[in-house]
């Protein structure tokens, strides 16, 4: 898989993608995650990027220029499924969501800045716009390495046990059980006895159980709703 994110602050996540789960799936060669610059791709000395809204309004919008020709050079060297734009007013980012974008190839990701971008950004370019919640941050480029994190290690061969990923929260639509490693007893508070029982059917029941029970008390919403 190729991710491909624009974004006006590219420092911002340099980070992300230098370390940990993401820098040995590059490392793999299985996933890879490109950074482009959009002033890269903006005309002038200044390099500009955004410009006043026509009817006024405080804010300063995301220019359409540099953005197409961004994403027509990307588009010049390969064939992409999705050009995904990081809005509070996308579709709210869920683990099925991840799900289906780790089966893709090559993804772009534009990082919203300021007020947006231009609508015609959206009307022309955009295949499906995504929200990681309810509520604004600075520039969509925390949103789209937590898009990136969450996809990039669902891909066969990035984590070392692969059936890892498939027990994680939200996977069944109930979040993961309790779990314990040792010491079996620290202060008084025990480990569950089924869990040291070796009894891998009753282990299962347990979890499945424990998740149930904790889906009920901290996320009663994923057992009543539609979480597809």
């Amino acid at each position: 898989m190729r991710i491909d994110i624009i974004t006006v602050v590219p420092g911002l996540l340099e980070g992300p993608f230098s370390h940990s789960i993401l820098k040995r799936a590059e490392d793999k060669g299985i996933a890879m995650v490109r950074i482009h610059n959009l002033r890269d791709y903006a005309g002038g000395k200044k390099k500009q990027v955004d410009d006043y809204a026509f009817g006024g309004g405080a804010g300063m919008v995301m220019m359409i220029e540099p953005i197409a020709k961004c994403i027509q050079a990307l588009k010049s060297e390969r064939d992409y499924d999705e050009v995904i734009y990081m809005s509070p007013d996308g579709k709210t980012f869920i683990q099925n969501m991840a799900n289906e974008l780790s089966l893709k190839k090559n993804i772009i990701i534009l990082c919203g800045h300021y007020k947006g971008v231009d609508e015609r950004v959206r009307e022309k370019f955009i295949t499906r716009e995504i929200s990681v919640g309810d509520y604004v941050l600075s520039g969509g480029e925390l949103a789209a390495a937590i898009v990136a994190d969450a996809v990039i290690r669902l891909i066969p061969g990035v984590l070392n046990d692969e059936t890892s990923a498939l027990t994680d929260s939200f996977q069944d639509g109930l979040l993961a059980p309790p779990v314990y490693t040792r010491p079996s007893e620290y202060e008084g508070m025990t480990v569950p006895e089924v869990l040291m029982s070796g009894h891998q059917a009753k282990i299962e029941a347990w979890r499945f159980e424990a998740s149930v029970r904790r889906t009920k008390e901290r996320r009663p919403d994923l057992l009543q709703g539609d979480n597809s």
